[in-house]
């Protein structure tokens, strides 16, 4: 299949763009619970080394080195446990369904980083450049 071949050719592209995007919009979570930017969290912002500003320094800091493609393999697999656990914490309690608690976005999130643990960063990533994108193969920037 001709058409298979034209697509794989171009997935570590597509997984870069997927990487890049998902990263952009989970800093930007963080970046609301630290300094209400792009404006503050309904509950305000939450107080220093409590629970939720611990969560908000990982998806800023996190969401930094997936957005680079740094060391995109083990911080995919702490972000995502991150995602998983505040599903359970705070969306299922509020009702099992996600689209009843709100949870849809941490599910996500936790899938879509969760790939990444197993396929690396695709394209256009720090870890292609130094040998260690997808595959181990080289998918400089």
């Amino acid at each position: 299949m001709a058409y298979q071949a034209a697509l794989d050719r171009y997935s570590p592209y597509a997984l870069a763009a997927l990487r890049i995007v998902a990263a952009v919009l989970f800093m930007e979570h963080g970046t609301q619970k630290l300094f209400g930017f792009p404006a503050p969290p309904a509950t305000g912002l939450p107080p220093a080394f409590s629970l939720l500003w611990v969560g908000a320094i990982m998806e800023l800091g996190g969401g930094l080195l997936i957005l680079l493609g740094l060391l995109t393999r083990p911080v995919a697999f702490v972000i995502a446990g991150e995602m998983a656990v505040a599903y359970w914490m705070f969306h299922a309690p509020r009702n099992l369904y996600p689209v009843l608690n709100g949870g849809d976005g941490a599910i996500l999130y936790c899938f879509v980083f969760f790939l990444l643990v197993f396929t690396g960063p695709g394209a256009w990533s720090i870890d292609g450049a130094r040998g260690q994108g997808t595959s181990g193969g080289r998918t400089a920037i």
